[in-house]
């Protein structure tokens, strides 16, 4: 099959699984088949799925991945001493890890094509995640607190393992308690790191965006919790900052010269 053939394909096999889908049309062009099969993905519910949709699935996101491109930490140059500073698609890079801003429920974004970063690595990764991600949770019986962090396989990133945290939410002013939760995130996805012995992290921009943290602030929280961990433990660690906004880009280019 060729690629767009396994596009409609994976979209026919998702429309079986429910039937009040059954009506649904696909589309003629190749760009709504691939938004349509996100948005299938997107919302379907974390369940056991066929052994052959799972490997049509793999051969179709590992061609898209290679489409979009890889962009391998070798590549990047540092700004200090095992700091790299990059923006781009975090879901294009090829590191030991990267960080997934998610929300409690930790399964993903439910929301069709959804803009976050969520939806983002696990539309690329695969139903497989959102698979895992159902099993932890169930295992711990409640919801992710926020400044935690648990890591799961990749599965169709280029990256080897995906750190998920929770940040703080804000509504209103931030408070004292909402910059240590953030500080928290980092700290722990970088002592999970180290605990795994991964040698490089990628951070996306924890809790900006739909969780309305203020964007110089996080970014700032960010770089000093990050400089002191290393500093603290003595952490070979790289780690990556990857901005994917122009607005982020910005701040932390100031930041890290």
């Amino acid at each position: 099959m060729t690629s767009n053939e396994k596009c409609i394909w994976l979209v026919k096999e998702l429309i079986s699984e429910n039937e009040q889908y059954r009506s649904l049309a696909i589309p003629e062009s190749a760009h709504e088949q691939r938004q349509l099969l996100r948005a299938l993905m997107n919302v379907r519910r974390p369940s056991p799925i066929s052994e052959e949709f799972l490997t049509v699935q793999n051969e179709y996101l590992q061609e898209v991945g290679k489409e979009k491109g890889v962009v391998d930490i070798s590549e990047l140059v540092p700004v200090e001493n095992g700091i790299y500073f990059w923006q781009g698609d975090i879901t294009t890079l090829c590191c030991d890890a990267i960080v997934n801003a998610a929300n409690s429920g930790m399964t993903g974004c439910y929301a069709p094509c959804h803009a976050c970063i969520d939806n983002c690595i696990h539309t690329y990764a695969g139903i497989q995640l959102r698979l895992e991600c159902d099993k932890l949770m169930k295992e711990q019986g409640y919801p992710e607190s926020t400044g935690g962090a648990k890591i799961t396989g990749a599965y169709n990133l280029p990256c080897k393992y995906v750190l998920h945290t929770v940040g703080p939410i804000i509504r209103g002013k931030v408070r004292e308690e909402d910059i240590q939760l953030l500080a928290s995130c980092y700290t722990s996805c970088l002592k999970l790191a180290d605990d795994n012995k991964l040698n490089s992290i990628a951070f996306c921009c924890i809790s900006t965006g739909e969780f309305h943290f203020p964007n110089q602030l996080a970014a700032e929280i960010a770089v000093q919790t990050v400089r002191e961990y290393k500093r603290n433990t003595g952490s070979k660690i790289e780690v990556i900052f990857n901005a994917f906004k122009d607005v982020d880009y910005e701040i932390y280019r100031k930041l890290l010269g």
